[in-house]
Protein backbone atom coordinates (compact mmCIF):
# COMPACT_ATOMS: atom_id res chain seq x y z
CA UNK A 1 0.00 0.00 0.00
CA UNK A 2 1.47 3.65 -1.05
CA UNK A 3 0.37 5.86 1.90
CA UNK A 4 1.39 10.06 2.29
CA UNK A 5 1.57 11.22 5.48
CA UNK A 6 1.69 15.12 6.31
CA UNK A 7 2.62 17.26 9.35
CA UNK A 8 6.70 16.51 9.05
CA UNK A 9 8.34 14.96 11.26
CA UNK A 10 5.57 15.94 14.19
CA UNK A 11 4.16 14.25 17.41
CA UNK A 12 2.20 12.74 16.03
CA UNK A 13 3.09 11.77 12.17
CA UNK A 14 6.60 10.59 12.87
CA UNK A 15 5.32 7.51 14.77
CA UNK A 16 2.11 6.98 12.83
CA UNK A 17 4.67 6.89 9.81
CA UNK A 18 7.09 4.46 11.72
CA UNK A 19 4.14 2.04 12.38
CA UNK A 20 3.24 2.05 8.70
CA UNK A 21 7.20 1.42 7.17
CA UNK A 22 7.16 -1.31 10.00
CA UNK A 23 4.65 -2.80 8.38
CA UNK A 24 6.00 -3.30 5.20
CA UNK A 25 3.87 -0.20 3.53
CA UNK A 26 5.66 2.20 1.15
CA UNK A 27 5.12 6.18 2.96
CA UNK A 28 5.55 9.62 1.80
CA UNK A 29 6.08 12.18 4.19
CA UNK A 30 4.86 15.63 3.03
CA UNK A 31 7.28 18.45 5.15
CA UNK A 32 7.74 22.22 4.03
CA UNK A 33 11.46 22.12 5.61
CA UNK A 34 13.99 20.52 3.00
CA UNK A 35 16.09 20.53 6.38
CA UNK A 36 13.98 17.06 7.43
CA UNK A 37 14.51 15.16 3.83
CA UNK A 38 17.80 13.16 5.07
CA UNK A 39 15.71 12.42 8.54
CA UNK A 40 12.93 10.93 6.79
CA UNK A 41 14.81 9.41 4.36
CA UNK A 42 16.27 7.41 7.63
CA UNK A 43 12.69 6.56 8.53
CA UNK A 44 12.32 4.66 5.21
CA UNK A 45 10.25 7.22 3.86
CA UNK A 46 10.31 9.43 0.86
CA UNK A 47 10.67 13.13 1.51
CA UNK A 48 8.38 15.08 -0.64
CA UNK A 49 9.01 18.88 0.29
CA UNK A 50 6.93 21.55 -0.68
CA UNK A 51 3.51 23.87 1.40
CA UNK A 52 0.12 22.54 1.88
CA UNK A 53 -0.69 26.38 0.77
CA UNK A 54 0.52 24.75 -2.85
CA UNK A 55 -2.97 22.64 -3.92
CA UNK A 56 -0.59 21.33 -6.94
CA UNK A 57 1.63 20.19 -4.78
CA UNK A 58 -0.57 18.21 -2.93
CA UNK A 59 -2.53 16.67 -5.64
CA UNK A 60 0.92 15.57 -7.09
CA UNK A 61 1.99 13.84 -3.77
CA UNK A 62 -1.58 12.46 -3.30
CA UNK A 63 -1.60 10.56 -6.65
CA UNK A 64 -1.41 7.20 -6.54
CA UNK A 65 -2.03 6.64 -2.49
CA UNK A 66 -4.33 4.40 -1.38
CA UNK A 67 -4.70 6.75 1.63
CA UNK A 68 -3.49 9.76 2.94
CA UNK A 69 -3.36 11.38 6.77
CA UNK A 70 -4.22 14.73 6.87
CA UNK A 71 -3.35 17.33 9.62
CA UNK A 72 -3.30 21.14 9.37
CA UNK A 73 0.38 21.64 10.52
CA UNK A 74 0.79 24.91 12.90
CA UNK A 75 0.66 28.83 12.13
CA UNK A 76 1.92 31.38 13.48
CA UNK A 77 0.81 35.09 12.43
CA UNK A 78 -1.03 37.89 13.68
CA UNK A 79 -3.57 37.87 10.84
CA UNK A 80 -5.65 35.32 8.93
CA UNK A 81 -5.24 32.21 11.23
CA UNK A 82 -8.45 31.11 11.49
CA UNK A 83 -8.82 31.63 7.54
CA UNK A 84 -5.63 29.82 7.34
CA UNK A 85 -6.62 26.78 8.30
CA UNK A 86 -9.94 26.65 6.42
CA UNK A 87 -7.97 27.38 3.44
CA UNK A 88 -6.02 24.20 4.32
CA UNK A 89 -8.70 22.19 4.64
CA UNK A 90 -9.93 23.64 1.24
CA UNK A 91 -6.71 22.55 -0.25
CA UNK A 92 -6.91 19.23 0.89
CA UNK A 93 -10.14 18.13 -0.29
CA UNK A 94 -9.05 19.96 -3.74
CA UNK A 95 -6.02 17.65 -3.72
CA UNK A 96 -7.45 14.28 -2.74
CA UNK A 97 -10.59 15.34 -5.42
CA UNK A 98 -7.94 15.67 -7.94
CA UNK A 99 -5.97 12.64 -6.99
CA UNK A 100 -8.62 10.12 -6.25
CA UNK A 101 -7.40 9.54 -3.20
CA UNK A 102 -10.29 6.90 -1.71
CA UNK A 103 -9.69 6.99 2.09
CA UNK A 104 -8.49 9.95 4.29
CA UNK A 105 -7.59 9.80 7.83
CA UNK A 106 -7.84 12.92 9.31
CA UNK A 107 -6.66 14.58 12.46
CA UNK A 108 -9.74 16.95 13.71
CA UNK A 109 -10.25 17.22 17.53
CA UNK A 110 -12.63 17.37 19.89
CA UNK A 111 -14.76 20.71 19.37
CA UNK A 112 -15.25 20.11 16.17
CA UNK A 113 -18.92 20.45 15.64
CA UNK A 114 -18.44 23.95 16.95
CA UNK A 115 -18.76 26.36 13.84
CA UNK A 116 -17.37 29.52 16.47
CA UNK A 117 -16.61 29.87 20.19
CA UNK A 118 -13.72 27.17 19.93
CA UNK A 119 -10.67 28.94 18.79
CA UNK A 120 -8.54 27.09 16.51
CA UNK A 121 -10.86 23.97 16.72
CA UNK A 122 -13.84 25.97 15.12
CA UNK A 123 -11.24 26.47 11.91
CA UNK A 124 -11.00 22.52 11.98
CA UNK A 125 -14.79 22.64 12.00
CA UNK A 126 -14.78 23.64 8.33
CA UNK A 127 -11.53 21.43 7.18
CA UNK A 128 -13.95 18.43 8.32
CA UNK A 129 -16.80 19.99 6.53
CA UNK A 130 -14.40 20.11 3.28
CA UNK A 131 -13.64 16.95 3.43
CA UNK A 132 -16.99 15.70 4.33
CA UNK A 133 -18.18 16.87 1.10
CA UNK A 134 -15.43 15.27 -1.05
CA UNK A 135 -18.03 12.37 -3.19
CA UNK A 136 -16.77 8.68 -3.10
CA UNK A 137 -14.46 9.42 -0.70
CA UNK A 138 -14.27 7.09 2.89
CA UNK A 139 -13.20 10.07 5.72
CA UNK A 140 -12.84 9.27 9.36
CA UNK A 141 -11.97 12.43 11.45
CA UNK A 142 -9.90 11.61 14.69
CA UNK A 143 -10.91 13.73 17.36
CA UNK A 144 -8.94 13.49 20.06
CA UNK A 145 -8.54 15.16 23.29
CA UNK A 146 -6.86 18.23 25.13
CA UNK A 147 -2.42 16.79 23.94
CA UNK A 148 -0.75 16.26 27.31
CA UNK A 149 2.28 17.95 25.62
CA UNK A 150 0.34 21.17 26.14
CA UNK A 151 0.91 21.03 29.66
CA UNK A 152 4.42 21.45 29.11
CA UNK A 153 3.87 25.57 28.44
CA UNK A 154 2.85 25.49 31.53
CA UNK A 155 6.30 23.93 33.70
CA UNK A 156 7.73 27.53 33.86
CA UNK A 157 4.72 29.07 35.74
CA UNK A 158 4.60 25.48 38.52
CA UNK A 159 8.71 26.15 38.17
CA UNK A 160 8.71 29.88 39.44
CA UNK A 161 5.24 31.08 40.16
CA UNK A 162 4.30 28.11 42.12
CA UNK A 163 0.90 27.83 40.62
CA UNK A 164 -0.85 25.89 37.48
CA UNK A 165 -4.21 27.09 36.20
CA UNK A 166 -5.94 28.63 33.06
CA UNK A 167 -9.07 29.82 32.27
CA UNK A 168 -10.70 26.18 32.20
CA UNK A 169 -12.53 26.39 35.31
CA UNK A 170 -12.03 25.23 38.54
CA UNK A 171 -12.31 21.62 38.91
CA UNK A 172 -13.29 21.08 34.90
CA UNK A 173 -13.07 17.96 33.89
CA UNK A 174 -10.43 17.32 30.54
CA UNK A 175 -10.28 14.63 27.93
CA UNK A 176 -6.89 14.36 27.51
CA UNK A 177 -5.23 12.88 24.83
CA UNK A 178 -1.25 11.34 24.62
CA UNK A 179 -0.12 11.67 20.88
CA UNK A 180 1.20 8.42 20.98
CA UNK A 181 -2.50 6.90 21.40
CA UNK A 182 -3.22 9.05 18.32
CA UNK A 183 -0.49 7.74 16.56
CA UNK A 184 -1.90 4.46 17.03
CA UNK A 185 -5.22 5.32 16.16
CA UNK A 186 -4.57 6.44 12.93
CA UNK A 187 -2.24 3.62 12.38
CA UNK A 188 -4.47 1.50 12.74
CA UNK A 189 -7.39 3.06 10.60
CA UNK A 190 -5.05 2.65 7.66
CA UNK A 191 -3.52 0.17 7.83
CA UNK A 192 -7.27 -1.86 8.02
CA UNK A 193 -9.45 0.65 5.71
CA UNK A 194 -12.55 -0.71 7.31
CA UNK A 195 -13.82 3.11 7.63
CA UNK A 196 -17.06 3.69 4.82
CA UNK A 197 -18.74 6.80 4.58
CA UNK A 198 -17.83 10.12 6.54
CA UNK A 199 -17.85 9.15 10.32
CA UNK A 200 -16.12 10.39 13.57
CA UNK A 201 -13.61 8.59 16.29
CA UNK A 202 -13.09 10.04 19.31
CA UNK A 203 -9.05 9.37 20.98
CA UNK A 204 -9.21 9.62 24.67
CA UNK A 205 -6.26 8.62 26.48
CA UNK A 206 -7.55 10.13 30.08
CA UNK A 207 -10.12 12.51 31.84
CA UNK A 208 -9.29 13.78 35.03
CA UNK A 209 -10.31 17.36 36.52
CA UNK A 210 -8.21 20.14 36.63
CA UNK A 211 -7.29 19.50 40.39
CA UNK A 212 -6.14 16.31 39.59
CA UNK A 213 -3.79 17.32 36.73
CA UNK A 214 -2.55 19.69 39.31
CA UNK A 215 -1.84 16.74 41.77
CA UNK A 216 -0.06 14.39 39.11
CA UNK A 217 2.13 17.15 37.50
CA UNK A 218 3.08 18.66 40.89
CA UNK A 219 3.67 15.04 42.50
CA UNK A 220 6.08 14.67 39.81
CA UNK A 221 8.05 17.55 40.70
CA UNK A 222 8.02 17.47 44.39
CA UNK A 223 5.25 19.87 44.90
CA UNK A 224 2.59 17.83 46.00
CA UNK A 225 0.79 20.91 47.36
CA UNK A 226 0.05 21.82 43.56
CA UNK A 227 -3.38 23.22 42.91
CA UNK A 228 -4.82 24.53 40.08
CA UNK A 229 -5.56 28.30 39.67
CA UNK A 230 -8.70 28.96 37.66
CA UNK A 231 -7.39 32.45 35.75
CA UNK A 232 -10.30 34.69 34.06
CA UNK A 233 -10.22 35.25 30.22
CA UNK A 234 -8.75 38.30 30.25
CA UNK A 235 -5.72 37.69 32.40
CA UNK A 236 -5.31 34.49 29.99
CA UNK A 237 -5.45 36.19 27.33
CA UNK A 238 -3.27 39.01 28.32
CA UNK A 239 -0.59 36.80 29.77
CA UNK A 240 -0.36 34.91 26.64
CA UNK A 241 0.41 38.43 24.89
CA UNK A 242 2.75 39.15 27.29
CA UNK A 243 4.24 35.91 26.62
CA UNK A 244 4.75 36.92 23.13
CA UNK A 245 1.53 35.49 21.55
CA UNK A 246 0.10 37.25 18.39
CA UNK A 247 -3.24 38.98 19.78
CA UNK A 248 -5.54 37.03 17.20
CA UNK A 249 -3.96 33.42 18.49
CA UNK A 250 -4.09 34.79 22.37
CA UNK A 251 -7.85 35.76 21.63
CA UNK A 252 -8.50 32.65 20.13
CA UNK A 253 -6.85 30.20 22.76
CA UNK A 254 -8.58 32.03 25.60
CA UNK A 255 -12.14 31.50 23.69
CA UNK A 256 -11.08 27.94 23.39
CA UNK A 257 -10.63 27.74 27.31
CA UNK A 258 -13.88 29.02 27.79
CA UNK A 259 -15.56 26.46 25.34
CA UNK A 260 -13.42 24.33 27.63
CA UNK A 261 -14.61 25.65 31.07
CA UNK A 262 -18.52 25.85 29.87
CA UNK A 263 -18.76 22.27 28.57
CA UNK A 264 -19.14 22.70 24.88
CA UNK A 265 -16.57 21.71 23.53
CA UNK A 266 -17.01 18.35 24.63
CA UNK A 267 -20.52 18.10 24.47
CA UNK A 268 -20.78 16.14 21.55
CA UNK A 269 -18.32 13.74 22.70
CA UNK A 270 -20.29 13.16 26.18
CA UNK A 271 -22.72 12.36 23.62
CA UNK A 272 -20.79 9.44 22.20
CA UNK A 273 -20.09 7.56 25.71
CA UNK A 274 -19.23 4.84 26.81
CA UNK A 275 -15.67 5.36 24.80
CA UNK A 276 -13.15 2.53 25.55
CA UNK A 277 -10.05 5.05 26.67
CA UNK A 278 -6.51 4.58 25.04
CA UNK A 279 -3.40 3.19 27.23
CA UNK A 280 -1.58 6.32 28.29
CA UNK A 281 -2.34 7.97 31.50
CA UNK A 282 -1.66 11.00 32.75
CA UNK A 283 0.86 9.16 35.10
CA UNK A 284 3.25 8.09 32.00
CA UNK A 285 3.32 11.94 30.93
CA UNK A 286 4.45 13.06 34.15
CA UNK A 287 8.29 12.32 33.51
CA UNK A 288 7.89 14.57 29.98
CA UNK A 289 6.42 17.41 32.16
CA UNK A 290 9.25 16.42 35.28
CA UNK A 291 11.82 17.29 32.22
CA UNK A 292 10.44 20.54 31.19
CA UNK A 293 9.70 21.58 34.72
CA UNK A 294 14.14 20.46 35.30
CA UNK A 295 14.93 22.71 32.12
CA UNK A 296 12.18 25.66 32.63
Amino acid sequence: MKYVVTGSLGHISKPLAQQLIQAGHQVTIISSNADKTADIEKLGATAAIGSVDDTAFLTKTFTNADAVYTMVPPFFSNGGWLEHIVQVGKNYAEAIREAEVKYVVNLSSIGAHMPEGCGPVSGIYYVEQALNELENVNVIHLRPGYFYYNFLNNAGMVKHLGIIGGNFGADTQLALADTSDIAEAAAEELLNLKFTGKSIRYVVSDERTTHEIAAVLGNAVGKPDLHWVDFSDEDTKAAMIQNGLPEEMAKHYTDMGAALRSGEMAAEYQQQKPITLSKTKLESFAPAFAQAYNNA
